[in-house]
Order: C-alpha cells, then sequence, then structure tokens
C-alpha cells in the first residue's frame, strides 16, 4: 500500500527431496510460456488455477510453500481435502497462525501444471489482502514455481516467463550483472552495500518480491546499521502474524556490483516484528518491490545465480507516504452519477407558457470506497483532524470512486507542500479537512 503495502510471509523450512513427478511442467513443444501479470503497489498479481478454479496469487520471492486464503465463498469448488493442522508463523507481533496443509492439488499457471500440490489453506478473516491492495488476492506462491524454471520477471512489459532449463539459453548481455545466490530454508540471499553515515557496509538481503518497500534493514549499531536521528515511526505494513510498526528513513545510497542508487528508502522494523527473522544467521533485512521494480529480472535457481537489468524504472524516485494515512478497500458505497441531461416538451407546457421542462436523469451504482486504517501519530492528516474509520469521499474536489486504491495511495506521495483537500463521511456526516505533505526526511540545506 505504498506508504506501501508491504506483505511479509512466513518462514517455514520443508524437504528439498522432491520427485519428478512433483514438479511443474510445461504442457507444450516450445518449452517456455509467458503469463501477463498486474503491478500493484510493486507487487505481481498473476492468475493461477486452483483444482480447476481460476485464482489470482502474488509472486513472492520470500515464501517456500503457497498458501490460500480469502476462499470461503470457492471453498467448495476448491476441494480442498486431505488436510492437517499445523500452524504458521511469520512477521508481525501477533501469534502464530492455524493453518489446513492440503495434499494432492492440481495447480495451473499459464501452459504449467503441477500434479500434486501442497497448499497451506488459512480461514482467517483477518489475512484478506483483497482490501489491502484493491484487487483480488486469494493466494500467495514462490519456491515451488520458481525452483521449477528459469523464470524472467520482465517488471517493464508486466509478463512472467517460464523456461525448461534444459532448453534455456542465456543471451549476450553486456549491460547485466550476475550475482550469486545463497539459500536458506528455501529463499533466496544475495549480498549488497548499504552507504551511510559516510560508512560502507556490506549487507545480506532477502531477495522479497512480496514485500512493497525498497529496503529493509535490521538495525545493528555494531554495524552501523542504524537510522540515527533522521527518521519517523510509521506502519511498515502486514505479515503472516499482524501488523509490522518500525522507522521510515533514507540510505545515502545501495550498489551491488556496477549498479548503485542514490538517496533510497529504507525501513527499520521494530524488533519484536521480525524476532523470527532475524535468527537466519549474517541476515541484515531484505530487499524488495520498489527496488526489484528497477531491473527486468532473471532467476535461475537451478545454477543459484540470478540476472538483472537496467529498465525504465531504474532513474525514477523513491516515494513514500507523506500524508499519515494509510487506506484500504472498504466495500461498497451507492453513488448517484449524472446519466444524460435534456429538454423535454409536452402540448400543456407549450400551450401555456412555451416554457421547458429541464429534466436530468440519474444513475444509482455501486462504487469502491477507500477508508483509513492507521493514521500515523502526529502527522499532516492526524494534525487536520482526520481519524481512523474516516471513509474518503473526494480528494481535491474529485470522487475518490474515480480512482483506484493504488492512485488514491499514490495521491499521499506527492511533493513536499502539496494541498490536499479531503472530503469524508465520518458516521453518516459529510465533514471536509485539508492539510499539505510533508517531506520527513527531505534533506537539510
Amino acid at each position: 500500500m505504498k506508504e506501501l503495502l508491504c506483505l511479509f510471509i512466513l518462514f517455514f523450512c520443508f524437504s528439498n527431496n522432491i520427485e519428478a513427478q512433483d514438479n511443474f511442467i510445461i504442457q507444450n513443444k516450445r518449452g517456455k510460456d509467458r503469463v501477463r501479470f498486474k503491478l500493484i503497489n510493486n507487487l505481481i498479481i498473476f492468475p493461477v488455477e486452483v483444482n480447476g478454479v481460476k485464482l489470482s496469487f502474488l509472486l513472492d520471492t520470500g515464501v517456500s510453500k503457497p498458501m490460500i486464503f480469502n476462499i470461503l465463498n470457492v471453498s467448495d469448488s476448491l476441494k480442498i481435502d486431505n488436510t492437517e493442522t499445523i500452524f504458521l508463523r511469520g512477521l508481525g507481533e501477533g501469534e502464530s497462525i492455524e493453518a489446513l496443509k492440503s495434499k494432492n492439488n492440481i495447480l495451473k499457471i499459464g501452459h504449467a501444471i503441477k500434479l500434486n500440490q501442497d497448499l497451506y489453506a488459512i480461514y482467517n478473516r483477518h489475512l484478506d489482502f483483497t482490501p489491502k491492495l484493491g484487487v483480488p488476492i486469494h493466494g500467495i506462491i514462490g519456491y515451488d514455481i520458481l525452483k521449477d524454471f528459469v523464470v524472467e520477471i520482465n517488471y517493464s512489459k508486466k509478463y512472467l516467463k517460464f523456461h525448461e532449463p534444459s532448453r534455456y539459453e542465456y543471451k549476450d548481455c553486456e549491460s547485466c550483472e550476475v550475482f550469486n545466490l545463497e539459500f536458506y530454508n528455501s529463499k533466496p540471499y544475495f549480498y549488497g552495500m548499504v552507504n551511510l553515515n559516510d560508512r560502507s557496509i556490506p549487507v545480506k538481503l532477502l531477495i522479497d518480491s512480496g514485500g512493497s518497500d525498497a529496503l529493509w534493514l535490521f538495525e545493528d549499531k555494531e554495524l552501523g546499521l542504524s537510522a540515527g536521528t533522521n527518521y519517523f515511526k510509521d506502519f511498515l505494513g502486514h505479515g503472516l502474524n499482524g501488523s509490522v510498526y518500525g522507522k521510515r528513513s533514507k540510505v545515502d545510497s545501495f550498489s551491488f556490483k556496477s549498479f548503485k542508487l542514490n538517496n533510497v528508502n529504507v525501513a527499520y522494523p521494530d524488533s519484536t516484528s521480525v524476532s523470527f527473522a532475524r535468527v537466519i544467521k549474517g541476515r541484515n533485512g531484505s530487499i524488495s518491490g520498489s527496488l526489484l521494480k528497477r531491473f527486468n529480472i532473471i532467476l535461475d535457481y537451478g545454477k543459484a545465480k540470478m540476472t538483472l537489468k537496467k529498465n525504465g524504472n531504474f532513474k525514477k524516485k523513491f516515494y513514500y507516504n507523506k500524508s499519515g494515512i494509510v487506506v484500504e478497500y472498504s466495500g461498497y458505497r451507492f453513488v448517484k452519477t449524472r446519466r444524460n441531461k435534456g429538454y423535454v416538451f409536452n402540448d400543456q407546457t407549450l400551450e401555456n407558457d412555451n416554457k421547458s421542462v429541464f429534466n436530468i436523469k440519474y444513475d444509482i451504482t455501486l462504487k469502491p470506497a477507500f477508508a483509513i486504517v492507521e493514521l500515523r501519530k502526529d502527522s499532516p492528516a492526524e494534525k487536520s483532524g482526520l481519524r481512523k474509520g474516516d471513509v474518503i469521499l473526494a480528494i481535491n474536489g474529485k470522487s475518490t470512486h474515480s480512482y483506484t486504491l493504488q492512485q488514491v495511495t499514490q495521491l499521499f506521495q506527492d511533493e513536499d507542500g502539496k494541498l490536499l483537500k479531503l472530503k469524508v463521511d465520518r458516521n453518516d456526516r459529510a465533514l471536509s479537512f485539508s492539510f499539505r505533505l510533508q517531506d520527513l526526511l527531505k534533506k537539510k540545506t
């Protein structure tokens, strides 16, 4: 939700002894297939068919087994059976959550199919990512599809391309960089360099396409990884076990081989929210969607390497939420919209005064509503009088039903000093507020 929605999911192990019939295979003669995706708040959303039911999944390199949720309305069709109850632990301050491990599921992604897939079905109503992204999200998949293919992630043209490894040929690319990957619990890590307070600090980072921020770093004062004094406390995102809070700041630069990005957004999550993640030896944080989308990527898990090439997003600025508001999709509202207008005449009118009757017709339609679910303390929005639970009706005179959720959140990332006028519904009362965006991390001159 940019500030982006951050999805930081679970950490659990499984055996790497996978037989051939348990792999994804491509059912065509070319040995490759391309699948389009939507990029929503820096997250990759693409179609996956589960037991014959078409769903939408998030591609998350930070998960080791597929999870499925928000499925109460389609659970009968999915035929989730052969289950056993387990408990999962991930990011967030909450308790472990209950899930049903289901075996022998059929997954199909484009022409790629797997006939014996384990799924972790979660029926917890609080783990519904659809309101947070504004589009249907039914599940998450990572390692199980990435391990079986050489996978191209083309962020600029928004497609995934899956290749059978034995038939894939690398092309010469002078502008590309190749990185060795390390795996822990089936998740990929690589090394980069953070420049902070005139120090160059080597860092080991999880490659996490399921997070929408740029960098997450774990504070370590001995290494020099610290927000210092230039930060503000904020909501960082949703994890498997609840909300994650921490500090937002900037690093002077982040570099990896010949690539260098300046003035990069960084978040330092509270230690209680990431205690489970910090046990991984040598890990210093994560690199996520806001940074990954600046490259077109080739992931080759079989050879434990990743190839990066800059795309058109590389030089774009790093934005963050300057309002203090986090919004979510909150159902629908009835909206009256003008359909047409015209002059209607009748004989009696013409006889009496030769005047026309002005007739306006309206349609009553259901439109998405967006509610404030997080409000940063002492932020411009809070100081203006806005509250959690307010439903935003209009921004600068334009009805919010004309926007997508992503477009609404992007308005809160505009330039420092931008005036925003919000009309909200609070307990069936229409109220108006205004405030200016404030860049708390602006460099002092």
